[in-house]
């Protein structure tokens, strides 16, 4: 499919994809977006300083970034996988602004280097930060009890509904520690049935620039 890069509502720029009329990121703020519903309500929860986290659908690893970024202001050592069944293009990396907009040009090494280490291997990128990118679809992953936090970045329930299943949360349930979290920007209330019927503990929040509401998923200790 063809896509495209546009410009969202904060000045930071995201992927489109005409055909879904869908775009990797918030079109009211990719940045805005990121930080809202991923470090604010899910990263923010966390005091401990050593921490998993998979993220459903890496793609301009804008994600991770912050993430590394808030681990390196925190103080903050983190174990990172990313899931991505299409990995984003060289040519379409290069027409992001992540770094100038987060003001962020000393973290540019280590951005480019997310992109540029191999996939399926876990790589050092920084003192405080490991990633592994595997890809492959997301039905197909099979962490158990591995994970602190999921960040579930998924395309929208309208164009991959398959995506936002039971099927799916089953296996994000299974793929985390007790006590800990996933967080979503998704508000629909087909994905917090789905959420809630696996054995999430369900919470509707303040949604970012654009949306009035996000969920976040709680996995209780058994």
């Amino acid at each position: 499919m063809k896509r495209e890069i546009i410009t969202t509502a904060d000045g930071s720029k995201t992927i489109h994809i005409p055909e879904w009329n869908e775009q990797y990121h918030s079109k009211h703020g990719a940045i805005q977006e990121a930080y809202h519903v991923f470090i604010k309500h899910g990263l923010s929860l966390f005091s401990n300083t050593h921490l998993s986290i998979l993220e459903i659908g890496f793609g301009t690893g804008l994600n991770a970034l912050i993430t590394c970024m808030e681990a390196e202001k925190q103080n903050l050592t983190i174990d990172y996988k990313g899931i991505e069944a299409y990995p984003v293009s060289s040519e379409e990396l290069s027409s992001l602004n992540y770094l100038t907009e987060l003001k962020a040009e000393a973290f540019s090494n280590i951005f480019h280097k997310m992109h540029a280490v191999t996939w399926e291997n876990e790589n050092k990128i920084t003192e405080k930060f490991r990633l592994k990118k595997e890809q492959k679809d997301f039905r197909e992953i099979e962490d158990n009890n591995a994970f602190d936090l999921i960040y579930f970045d998924a395309f929208g329930a309208r164009v991959q509904p398959e995506l936002w299943t039971e099927e799916i949360f089953k296996i994000m349930f299974l793929a985390l520690k007790e006590e800990a979290y996933l967080v979503t920007y998704s508000a629909k209330g087909s994905v917090r049935r789905a959420m809630q019927a696996v054995g999430f503990i369900v919470e509707r929040l303040p949604g970012p620039p654009g949306k009035r509401e996000m969920l976040r998923g709680y996995k209780s200790r058994i």
